[in-house]
């Protein structure tokens, strides 16, 4: 880790923390999610880099140490796609490989269709092509207690989270998604009450990690991420009939409780994305959850750089 260089590079109207490893002409950008940081992607940058890349992960705008935009309540997903463009820009990058886990699946694919010059390839963990908009999550479907329907709704998940301290909300997060099950809340309850505080922390997730994260979004704290992705999600992003034509790889943990949103499992299984990704690979991870690049990182790396070395710039 000591390794890893970190600076602030200047993107559009704000400065984003870089963290940085690795060198070379071929460069792999990572892309975390929620609650994750770039720290998310230690293991992975580190193994990217001793294969002969140069390995990147940024804190999104609004997040960890990355300057916060001055009205986050309106950022959308494409505020993130044009930040990418213009981070490759800053570092003189023309084209690179883009790997992206949670929602940051989804500015990987629509940097992708926006700017295909710039994309050799796109990695996904955990979510597959979704198009932002009215339909991308089917909230109806499931109960009202559901994530990202409390999320979605102005100050909810603000008073939720604020009965606690930073790292407490990111150990809550972070035990309560690397289970199998939808969180969702009864009707009296906060997804926050659905944490025990008896269950102890995944096994792959040491307490310094969540000190790490916890320092993060303590400079940050969760306005930014509320928006983006949650609250931005059913927006009209302004693309239509995507087709991401860059060479694409999609990681799922077959115990990931993103399969079970309604009609996820059939969309991915039944080859219904590659509608919108021609070529696309899918592998399974049998024992992996929603955060199966922690949790297993050999078996994930391994994957990662088999297909980055398929790839040519």
């Amino acid at each position: 880790m000591e390794n890893i260089k970190h600076s602030h590079v200047q993107v559009r109207e704000l400065k984003l923390h870089v963290a940085e490893i690795g060198s070379g002409l071929k460069v792999v950008v990572f892309l975390h999610g929620f609650p994750e940081i770039w720290y998310t992607w230690r293991h992975q940058m580190i193994a990217v880099a001793n294969a002969g890349y140069r390995a990147i992960a940024i804190d999104f705008r609004g997040y960890g140490l990355s300057e916060q935009p001055a009205e986050p309540e309106k950022a959308t997903f494409m505020d993130l796609v044009d930040d990418i463009a213009s981070f490759l820009d800053s570092l003189g990058i023309n084209k690179a490989f883009l790997v992206g886990k949670d929602f940051g699946a989804i500015p990987a694919y629509l940097a992708a269709a926006v700017h295909p010059e710039r994309v050799s390839a796109v990695i996904t963990l955990g979510v597959p092509f979704k198009l932002p908009g009215p339909s991308a999550v089917r909230n109806h479907l499931l109960p009202e207690g559901f994530y990202i329907t409390r999320w979605q709704e102005a100050g909810r998940a603000e008073a939720d989270f604020g009965r606690f301290d930073v790292k407490s909300v990111i150990r809550n997060i972070y035990t309560l998604f690397s289970g199998s099950e939808v969180p969702v809340a009864a009707k009296e309850q906060e997804i926050m009450d659905l944490f025990n505080p008896s269950t102890p922390l995944p096994p792959w997730f040491s307490e310094e990690d969540l000190s790490v994260y916890a320092s993060l979004y303590e400079k940050s704290g969760f306005r930014f991420a509320l928006q983006v992705p949650y609250r931005t999600l059913t927006v009209d992003c302004g693309i239509t009939e995507p087709k991401i034509k860059a060479p694409s790889l999609l990681i799922m943990g077959e115990k990931d409780y993103v399969f079970k949103f309604p009609g996820m499992e059939e969309y991915i299984r039944n080859g219904a994305v590659k509608h919108f990704v021609p070529d696309l690979d899918i592998k399974y991870i049998p024992e992996g959850s929603h955060f199966v690049h922690e949790q297993l990182p050999e078996h994930v790396n391994e994957l990662i750089i088999t297909f980055l070395n398929k790839q040519t710039i």
